[in-house]
């Protein structure tokens, strides 16, 4: 027999228990989303490969490195999406959505792909939940989409305390047009401090020297000149405003004046969150996000203003130090047969209490009554059914409470009440 061939790297099966805490996580996200008034949208997973070399930028990692593109039968270059505000202003944009609200707020959760050197917290299959919202410029929405933030990590069990809200402003691209050729003019001072990769990014994006992980360039760029010096008083007067709305919320934040994104089409306020909570060592992101008001009317859209973000799955998932065990469900009910008669006497019995809602589980299988015990033991079970002949003559069954260690014979009308009042 042939052996399944592995699984491709960086690309993860989730099983349970740990199913169970990515859908606290999502389950989580979505309340509190839904609460700021966002909307779910469901975009593709595959876009031509142009919509994310003009939005995320040709000189970017992302694009340079990272993309799994190829052409597809029609000959046309696809690519399997590598981050989600693309697609979203790209349905934004096909959809006009400008006529049918003037704010739209969307949220979205799913696979996103990059070929990656894989390690802990960083795959090739990833899962993003983001969120876009278009048609408001001011600051106080800045500040909303934050503290939202906050308050989703917050109730995914990583309290405020835990966190750490970066910010920092890019300006308008005129801005940041000066800031780069300070920038460039700083590096040329330097060269020999600069690994290849930074020597060839300060041709084509020097702002992305910034963000190096080579330690000779990050002991170099701890000199750099920084953006907000360069910034006009319109940019600093909104970075400012946005600051002081995240007082007023309560949010505690941190001015980081190097603070950059990966992702070319961003604008004004950018920021991250991190945390020391759980195991994600020195990656310690996990979201990410920021303005970018230029990005619509770049794609063909109309001039839109618009702020989102992106919240890693996997990487909240390793902060949050809660084993998957614990968010798994119990089984409500387990049902014991004693022999092939009463399995098909308690499986209809068992059908209806599934469709009231009660979580139940029953042996097939068969098995002595201490086998079947250890099963609903294992299964956290709240109370067994039990049925052999005894019950089948008189038209009951057998109910254990298992916290309590009680069991009573009761007719089988009375099954689904007596369930409620234990559950209860």
């Amino acid at each position: 027999m042939a052996e399944v061939p592995p699984g491709v790297k960086g690309m993860n099966d989730i099983l349970p228990p740990e199913v169970s805490k990515w859908q606290f996580v999502e389950e989580k996200a979505r309340g509190v989303l839904e609460s700021f008034a966002f909307r779910e949208v469901r975009t593709p997973a595959l876009e031509y490969t142009p919509l994310f070399v003009r939005s995320v930028g040709e000189v970017t990692d992302v694009v340079e490195k990272q993309m799994y593109t190829f052409d597809d039968r029609d000959g046309r270059s696809v690519s399997l999406r590598p981050e989600g505000t693309a697609s979203a202003v790209r349905a934004y944009i096909e959809r006009a959505q400008w006529t049918r609200e003037p704010v739209t707020r969307w949220y979205y959760v799913g696979p996103m792909f990059r070929h990656e050197r894989a390690q802990r917290g960083r795959l090739r299959q990833f899962h993003q939940i983001g969120a876009e919202l278009f048609g408001v410029d001011a600051p106080s929405v800045d500040a909303e989409v934050i503290a939202m933030l906050v308050t989703m990590l917050g109730d995914m069990g990583l309290p405020a305390a835990a966190l750490e809200v970066n910010l920092n402003s890019l300006g308008e691209p005129e801005e940041r047009a000066a800031y780069r050729e300070a920038l460039v003019a700083f590096y040329r001072r330097h060269l020999e401090a600069l690994d290849e990769d930074s020597r060839r990014r300060l041709e084509t994006n020097p702002l992305r020297i910034l963000d190096s992980k080579t330690p000779e360039v990050v002991a170099l760029n701890a000199n750099a000149p920084i953006l907000l010096d360069t910034l006009g008083d319109g940019s600093r007067a909104r970075f400012d405003a946005v600051r002081k709305h995240l007082d007023a919320l309560g949010v505690r934040h941190n001015l980081h004046a190097r603070l950059v994104r990966g992702l070319d089409y961003y604008t004004a306020t950018i920021f991250e969150i991190t945390t020391a909570a759980g195991d994600l060592g020195a990656q310690n992101t996990i979201c990410g996000g920021g303005r970018y008001d230029r990005l619509v009317a770049a794609l063909g859209g109309p001039a839109t203003p618009a702020i989102g973000f992106a919240l890693g799955v996997e990487r909240t998932l390793l902060a949050i130090a809660e084993p998957a065990e614990n968010y798994e469900p119990a089984v409500s009910v387990f049902f014991v047969p004693m022999d092939a008669a009463a399995l098909a006497y308690l499986l209809p019995i068992c059908h209806r209490l599934r469709a009231a809602g009660i979580r139940c589980e029953i042996e097939h299988r068969g098995g002595s009554m201490k086998s079947q015990m250890k099963r609903a033991d294992k299964l956290r079970s709240r109370a067994a059914v039990i049925a052999g002949s005894n019950e089948l003559a008189s038209s009951t069954v057998t109910l254990k409470d298992l916290a309590q260690g009680t069991q009573t014979q009761i007719p089988v009308a009375d099954l689904e009440p007596k369930i409620h009042q234990l559950l209860d």
